[in-house]
């Protein structure tokens, strides 16, 4: 043995030494002198008559040709070229192995001329009369082929390289005396048509010739290897090829027997269907008819391909089979029951108990495994569960009928006795019960009633789970896999709705949970449906099994494995959730539970060693424990929240520390953490200041919870430790972490009167720079006004509420310019609102504030910019505060209405509309009496009326209804348009008092009666507002007409269609110039077919909508845009669909790429056209992210142009970072 080691030694010491001197040399910067003499030299060794050293010297080219850097000199890459070929050829299959491998990275470095050479070569080699060398050779093609740069790039070696060698493969298919042959040339080609199938399209014709005649051979290998191959041809071959394709196909079926070729023609249908998709969807009607009859032939073999076939149409050409979809089913259905082998209802006679030990062994899956030899049914049951499958996932739309026709017959299979059927049986069932949940998740329309599948599918659930409940006492891991994949998914489908069945389910868990033979993975997908059952229903239901369902769950905790651990740590959290729900008192006592609980999750908690997973679980594990349980915990508490500070000191583990301390801050258990406060606050400050987003908020949060409820223990050093970071986070750039911060000062503020003095100096800066800013508005604001409002009322030093009001307004006293506009106009709102939460604060002072207001309106040396802020004060305080006393303020609001200034108009406006609210019996009145009067104002009155309609509760509308209902349909028939929409938003919002009693009225408003039918009214602008709303019901109420959408669709669609009667020319000048009357009703209507893909895609016929917008894409710019965003929503919504209609949707894209702006036009000319083509371009970019999209010729000679031309190409790239790619999905039209 130590001979042999160093005879070994001494060997590749002698190898090496020769390359002492070029080994340093190939590390430096490459220099071709000494690359070309190490390669030299390494080609020596390869001459060599020791195997060993051919294998070394081999193995170093590899490596070196992998490097980028390296570059060869035309005559080293003839020699490498050459030397690699020979090497083919040697004896040692090893070296054999290491040529062939290193032929790959040589495609790339060596000029075309020599890749040539190779595929020459390696093609003669090919059809040599020695096996070994055939088969080497076609190992170094397909990895030439694997190496070539895809033809998309536009080079020719690509084209060239595939010309050569498809010609020689061509001559090799034709070789009928040597299968093995054929069999390699036929995978070459069906890797080449695969990956390059559009370098080769001049060869399409011949390739298809010489392929349909392999279809006859008599080796079925062949048979099947050509159907693969012409399955890598179809996306790619033109209309007329796959036209000659399928009518060869069905000329040869319309034939009929012997059935080997029958078999052989519907296997390559099936394959060409799946593979081209759309194209064969025009021969359905007449290819169907011939596969049912065949269905119909004793042979199992032949029927299974028939299953297989409708599979494939059904799920690639769902429209197209719509009228025999009705007959495929009820052949599935007749043939998933057909086992002429085997008689069930011997079966179901058994004892329906648990004793699995009397079972003979069934547990191997594969293939092989049946009962009789000559058994095929099998294969004929599971290709029918498979079509019944892709029927159920491409047609929703007929839901309700497979609940009532296939449901029932799927439940009644589960008894299937071979398990790969049975697991195609499982599966479809789950694809039905995916199919019933709602498409975009649960809808937020709380008007929907319950979908007629979920009632059919509530109505099955008994008969579901007893025979669910049999096949989970199954041997079969896999079958107890599939039970619980079905019932995870139907808890979703239908949560909280299983309470009753859960007694029979409970014993199956149990059972897979404790059974010894049960795999990991069927462990870990029983705990996740235990998991989903226990988060998804009633405390209460589960109290009775808690003793029975513990134990299990705490064995699998200390399961070695990882992900079962995981697992099982949530299921026993959600067991602590149930035991004692802190939102209600429950009878059940979990005390006899807790230290088994608790023990088990500290062992996790403590362990260093375990998965970040496991850690993180065990965490948040033990806060529920201490949340749910603290109190009984005993002198096991304070450990575990020493514990909790390690782990917060963790970079590791401190963002879920942090979650779960805020989780037990917050319990009503009031948990005693006072002993961890001291060292755990100056750590959560400090986090404040790390980059960690999510941190920043988990840790506000807990703050603030511990603020709230443990107040007495923030003693000053720690509240400055957390103050002191608190201006850094109030900033515009992020008003959610904002938002947070200052909810967390107002609490700081109401419990920790020591804190103000840090907040009045450092925080309020910061505080009003963020009122003053124009990005302010909603969460944020309105924590806001809750901080001045507490500020104010703590009477602190600096911040009284004249201090306060002081610095608010100060900004807009103090500005030098005349402009009203110096400050940004949300910032004038944001501050009214401010000034109002003080006042109501401070309603004493306030009535002197609201006199000063008043004045500076009135006074004439007043800046614009004071009077609008004053009459927005006004406005907001009008709210809640009673103005009995002022009696000349009407008459100053009637006044600033006459202002030359439009802001100052709007901002009074906006101020008698709010006084209204809290001094209705006064100014109501008057404001309808001016509204009745002043024809020059009534605009302004008509803002300040919507104003007071949307601040007033119903209650105290219903008695002014009438007046204003009677005063607003007097300015129904206005001129002005702006008019009439402010009338109807009032009109809207009025309604809301009281829909019952007034949407009727409305209604008879319209010559209709009806809403929708005003999509048919004569009048232009009816329609378009009537799309509109339309448009909004779609967006807010979708239930209310997606059971119309079949009458409206039809209206909708005909407004998207460029109707001439509305185009006129209009003469400017010199010049004429068109204008479109339709063009505001296309718009509508395409804004309407988009809210339609959100709310109501399953109702839509998909095609029939691409076809509008294939239309929409030449139509005008405003049409144009909205249309490219709606195919980049497609392309992920339905990009089956989009794909068939991709030839037709490639050109009006490309049009708009490569359209020229004429010289000497306008700058927004060219803006619009660049605008245009990065939306045209965003729309390729998604239709590109399908997989199969760069098959259609069309599609790659496009992608081509694009990446072909430098312009195109940057605009393309610049694209693929850009965060808009992504927002196409969301596009708001309410």
């Amino acid at each position: 043995m130590t001979a042999e080691r160093g005879q070994l030694i001494s060997l590749i010491s002698i190898y090496n030494c020769p390359k002492v001197s070029y080994v340093a040399v190939s590390v430096q910067p490459a220099k071709m002198s000494n690359v070309t003499f190490y390669i030299s030299n390494l080609l020596e060794k390869m001459t060599s008559t020791d195997k060993d050293f051919r294998f070394m010297a081999a193995n170093d080219l590899m490596m070196e040709l992998q490097k980028d850097s390296i570059k060869l000199d035309e005559e080293s890459e003839r020699k490498v070229v050459a030397m690699l070929l020979k090497l083919l050829e040697d004896k040692n299959g090893e070296v054999q192995n290491l040529a062939v491998k290193c032929l790959g990275p040589l495609v790339g470095k060596v000029k075309e001329c020599q890749v040539e050479t190779m595929v020459d070569t390696l093609c003669s080699n090919m059809v040599s009369n020695k096996e070994q060398l055939r088969d080497i050779s076609s190992m170094g093609l397909k990895t030439v082929i694997a190496e070539l740069p895809p033809s998309s790039t536009g080079l020719s070696l690509t084209v060239n390289v595939c010309k050569k060698i498809t010609s020689q493969l061509i001559g090799a298919m034709g070789m009928q005396d040597d299968v093995s042959i054929q069999l390699e040339a036929l995978d070459i080609l069906s890797d080449m048509l695969g990956r390059l199938s559009t370098a080769l399209v001049s060869f399409h014709q011949s390739i298809l010739t010489s392929l349909l005649a392999q279809l006859t051979s008599p080796h079925m290998a062949v048979r099947k290897r050509s159907i693969i191959a012409l399955g890598h041809l179809v996306p790619s071959c033109s209309p007329a090829l796959f036209m000659q394709l399928t009518e060869h196909l069905m000329g040869e079926l319309s034939r009929g027997p012997p059935t080997a070729s029958v078999r052989t023609y519907i296997q390559c249908l099936a394959t060409v269907s799946r593979r081209g998709g759309h194209r064969i969807g025009e021969h359905l009607q007449k290819i169907v008819p011939m596969v049912v009859k065949f269905c119909n032939v004793e042979d199992d073999e032949l029927r299974e391909f028939c299953f297989q076939a409708f599979e494939a149409f059904v799920s690639r050409c769902p429209k197209e089979m719509s009228p025999n979809i009705q007959a495929i089913i009820k052949l599935c259905l007749k043939y998933i029951t057909y086992d002429p082998n085997y008689n069930y209802d011997a079966d179901d006679d058994e004892d329906d108990s648990m004793d699995i030990e009397d079972r003979e062994d069934e547990d191997q899956e594969s293939d092989d495994e049946y009962s009789d030899d000559d058994d095929m049914s099998w294969k004929v049951r599971r290709s029918s569960v498979k079509c019944l499958e892709a029927i159920i996932s491409s047609r929703r739309d007929l839901l309700v009928e497979l609940y009532g026709s296939v449901a029932p017959t799927l439940v009644s299979r589960f008894k299937e006795r071979e398990d790969n059927v049975k697991t195609d049986i499982f599966s479809a069932f789950v694809a039905l019960l995916r199919q019933t949940r709602h498409p975009h998740g649960p809808t937020l329309d709380t008007g929907a009633k319950e979908e007629p599948a979920i009632s059919l599918l509530k109505k099955q659930v008994p008969t579901i789970v007893k025979a669910l409940h049999r096949q989970l006492k199954e041997k079969s891991m896999r079958c107890r896999q599939s039970c619980f994949s079905l019932l995870t998914e139907m808890t979703n489908v239908l949560p909280g709705q299983l309470g009753e069945h859960i007694p029979a389910l409970i014993p199956g868990i149990i059972y897979s949970l404790t059974d010894k033979s049960t795999s990991s993975n069927l462990k870990i997908d029983a705990l996740a449906f235990l998991n989903v059952l226990l988060s998804s229903h009633n405390p209460e239901i589960f109290h009775p099994h808690i003793s029975v369902i513990l134990p299990p769950v705490i064995q699998c905790v200390e399961d070695p494995f990882y992900k079962i651990t995981s697992e099982a740590l949530q299921v026993t959290q959600q067991t602590v959730k149930l035991m004692r729900p802190l939102d209600k008192p429950v009878s059940f006592d979990g005390k006899p539970y807790v230290k088994i609980v608790f023990a088990c999750t500290l062992k996790r908690l403590k362990a260093a060693d375990i998965d970040q997973e496991v850690k993180e679980r065990a965490i948040f594990c033990m806060g529920h424990i201490l949340s749910h349980f603290g109190d009984q915990l005993g002198a096991d508490l304070q450990p575990t929240l020493q514990i909790f500070l390690e782990r917060l000191k963790n970079e590791i583990t401190r963002l879920v520390a942090v979650k779960t301390l805020s989780l037990v801050a917050s319990s009503p258990l009031k948990i005693d953490l006072r002993p961890i406060l001291t060292e755990g606050i100056p750590m959560l400050g400090s986090f404040l200041r790390k980059n960690q987003r999510a941190l920043k908020l988990n840790t506000i949060t807990a703050l603030n919870v511990m603020v709230t409820n443990y107040s007495d223990s923030f003693k000053p050093p720690l509240i400055d430790s957390i103050l002191s970071e608190v201006p850094a986070l109030i900033q515009e750039s992020d008003m959610h972490i904002s938002q947070v911060a200052i909810t967390l000062i107002t609490c700081m503020a109401k419990v920790c009167p020591s804190s103000l003095s840090k907040i009045g100096g450092t925080i309020l800066p910061e505080v009003l720079n963020l009122v003053h800013s124009p990005l302010l508005q909603g969460g944020a604001l309105n924590s806001l006004l809750e901080f001045f409002q507490v500020l104010v009322a703590t009477k602190a030093n600096n911040m009284g509420y004249s201090d306060l009001l002081k610095a608010l307004r100060g900004p807009f006293y103090d500005s030098k310019s005349t402009d009203s506009m110096s400050m940004h106009k949300q910032s004038y709102y944001s501050v009214a609102k401010c000034v109002a939460a003080l006042s109501m604060a401070c309603p004493k002072e306030a009535s002197g504030v609201v006199t000063n207001l008043i004045q500076d309106v009135k006074n004439p040396k007043s800046s614009e910019s004071v009077r609008i802020l004053s009459l927005l004060c006004l406005g907001e305080i009008g709210r809640f505060m009673n103005f009995e006393g002022q009696k000349e303020l009407k008459g100053v609001i009637m006044e600033a209405f006459g202002s030359p200034n439009e802001e100052v108009k709007s901002a009074a406006s906006f101020a008698l509309g709010n006084i209204c609210v809290a001094n209705l019996g006064e100014y109501l009145p008057f404001m309808l009496k001016e509204i009745g009067s002043q024809p020059k104002r009534q605009y302004l009155l008509l803002h300040s009326l919507k104003e007071m309609i949307s601040a007033l509760s119903a209650e105290s509308l219903k008695p002014h209804v009438e007046n204003i209902w009677d005063l607003l349909f007097k300015h129904c028939e206005c001129a002005e348009e702006g008019t009439r929409n402010i009338v109807a938003e009032c009109l809207g919002k009025l309604t809301l008092v009281s829909p019952s009693e007034l949407i009727p009225r409305l209604k008879k408003q319209l010559s209709s009666g009806d809403f929708l039918k005003t999509l048919q009214d004569p009048d232009l602008n009816v329609r378009r507002v009537a799309l509109v709303m339309f448009n909004s019901a779609a967006h807010n109420k979708p239930s209310l007409i997606r059971g119309l959408l079949t009458s409206l669709l039809p209206h909708l669609y005909k407004e998207t269609q460029i109707r001439k009667d509305l185009v006129r020319e209009v003469e400017m000048g010199p010049f004429k110039h068109t204008v479109d009357d339709g063009l505001d009703v296309r718009k509508a209507a395409f804004e309407c077919m988009y809210t339609l893909l959100d709310s109501c895609m399953d109702c839509l016929d998909i095609f029939e909508f691409l076809n509008h917008v294939e239309e929409g894409l030449k139509d005008h710019y405003d049409i144009k845009m909205l249309t490219f965003i709606m195919l980049a929503r497609l392309s992920k919504l339905c990009p089956s669909a989009v794909v068939q209609r991709l030839d037709r949707l490639v050109e009006p894209l490309k049009a708009t790429c490569t359209t020229k702006v004429k010289a000497g036009s306008v700058k927004q000319e060219f803006e619009k056209q660049e605008e245009l083509r990065r939306s045209a371009m965003r729309a390729v970019a998604a239709l590109l992210s399908i997989s199969e999209v760069e098959k259609s010729p069309a599609m790659a000679d496009f992608a081509n142009q694009i990446r072909s031309n430098t312009e195109m190409a940057t605009i393309f790239d610049s694209l693929q970072g850009d965060p808009l790619s992504g927002a196409v999905e969301s596009m708001d039209t309410s």
